[in-house]
């Protein structure tokens, strides 16, 4: 929900050194065991087994991804249904092709997530699977995981059902054609529908307090002999496509709630001074933020493709501290909320890319059929927590790093010039500024006081160690 993606322009991927010494530094992981690539090769051609499946070959499922994309795990459908509607949510089988305690599942803890940088991707699994076998590509029959959830005419649910079946999409659509599809269409089809749905979706999430931060795509172009960067804001259907997303997830954790045993997705609510602190800086950044105005709701008003709406974008992921996987068995936790979201939610929707979802579908599969969950599952679980935690700490410093390296990058040939930027950390000796155009939070040294606005010229870039280091040259304010 807060993942910040770089972009490369085409004439930039001399930039790729830069990541693949990133990835070596790291010691990522580098292609798979023979063992892992052979037991994948053989459950991806074995042949689809219907056996448990029902068939829902018949729903015209698409698939609504950005370009170039394989690793399918959604295929959504939609239409009305009296005043109200049903959603279809596909989710890629993954557990169809990993056997517990298997080479891949083993290896598939350690790793516990795709991993992105701008030139490559480390898969959670082989691509013959997260690219083929598995993947919900178009005129496929595919095994899944179906969620079916009615709505009523507000967008809330009313019924919830999940259960394996054989899907077939129709489309691969990327989020450009499924824009254009809904800007241009009838209003009829179950992309309108998308439509309608999401922006319900988006209320509702609205009264329950909660925001979905999607942070603007960073985008690394040429300029010369130089590079510059740029913001792209996330086009309307896919703030759509992630409430469906959502609603799925909601549904499980209610489902593993009333069970009494599942894998939530927790965050706790943001602490006021955090909250402070974003409007002190949203001041010095020239944004009116009245008083009666939740962070939620002035989030929203933020353009992030605007390079001081892209800052304050990104300083308000600092709001978001603390979300974790946590397991329960009996009694839920006091606090079983992701906060952003306003309510308890669980990640089951994206299993090619995020090992504890297959974990956690499993379990919600199972107490909707009101059976107990597998017990290779159940022995599973209590682990799970602490191998996503590491995890995702891997990703977030992969992502910290492609990131410093970029600006610094395109940085390098403003040495020596002067910014106007926003104090968001102080330390003893400086501390940490968010520069209001390009949206770069970096290192300053100096007398720095925390949310005031500062001048400071850029001292040092270093495109090699990913820095940038800027010295206070004006009073602050």
């Amino acid at each position: 929900m807060t993942t910040r993606r770089v972009k490369l322009a085409p004439d930039a991927l001399e930039l790729a050194r830069g990541f693949a010494r990133i990835r070596s530094q790291m010691h990522l992981p580098e292609g798979w065991s023979q063992e892992v690539e052979d037991e994948a090769n053989r459950v991806a051609a074995g042949p689809l087994d219907p056996k448990g499946y029902a068939d829902a070959r018949h729903i015209e499922f698409v698939t609504i991804d950005p370009p170039g994309s394989r690793d399918l795990d959604q295929a959504f459908h939609a239409e009305r249904k009296g005043s109200g509607f049903v959603v279809h949510y596909a989710i890629a089988d993954v557990n169809a092709f990993v056997p517990p305690g298997s080479a891949l599942d083993v290896e598939s803890r350690k790793r516990g997530q795709t991993l992105y940088c701008p030139d490559e991707r480390i898969l959670l699994y082989p691509s013959v699977l997260s690219e083929g076998a598995a993947s919900l590509l178009p005129d496929s029959d595919r095994p899944s995981v179906l969620w079916t959830i009615e709505l009523d005419d507000h967008g809330r649910p009313t019924d919830v059902d999940v259960h394996r079946a054989i899907v077939r999409s129709r489309q691969q659509l990327t989020y450009e054609d499924a824009q254009n599809e809904i800007d241009n269409g009838d209003g009829t089809s179950p992309l309108a529908v998308l439509k309608t749905v999401g922006g319900l979706r988006v209320e509702q999430e609205r009264e329950r307090g909660g925001v979905s931060l999607n942070l603007p795509d960073q985008e690394v172009l040429r300029s010369g002999s130089t590079y510059r960067l740029s913001y792209r804001a996330p086009l309307p259907v896919e703030a759509w496509n992630a409430q469906i997303s959502l609603l799925t997830g909601m549904a499980a954790a209610d489902i593993m709630i009333r069970g009494g045993v599942g894998l939530l997705r927790t965050m706790p609510a943001p602490d006021e001074q955090t909250v402070v602190l974003l409007r002190r800086s949203a001041a010095a950044l020239g944004h009116e933020w009245p008083a009666s105005t939740s962070y939620p709701d002035f989030v929203r008003t933020l353009d992030p493709s605007h390079p001081t709406d892209a800052a304050l974008v990104m300083l308000a992921t600092r709001l978001f501290r603390g979300v974790a996987y946590t397991y329960f068995e009996g009694t839920p936790p006091a606090d079983a909320a992701q906060h952003a979201i306003g309510a308890p939610y669980a990640h089951v929707t994206a299993p090619l890319r995020r090992m504890g979802d297959r974990f956690a579908t499993e379990v919600a599969l199972a107490l909707c059929a009101n059976t107990k969950p597998p017990a290779w599952c159940v022995e599973a679980l209590p682990a799970i927590p602490e191998a996503m935690k590491e995890s995702d700490r891997r990703a977030g410093e992969l992502e910290r790093r492609v990131v410093d390296f970029v600006e610094a990058v395109a940085m390098e040939d403003r040495r020596g010039e002067t910014f106007d930027a926003v104090v968001v950390e102080v330390g003893r000796h400086g501390g940490t500024i968010q520069i209001k155009e390009p949206a770069v939070l970096a290192r300053c040294d100096g007398a720095l006081t925390l949310a005031a606005t500062v001048r400071a010229r850029l001292a040092e870039v270093d495109p090699d160690r990913g820095r940038l280091r800027f010295e206070a040259v004006g009073a602050t304010t």
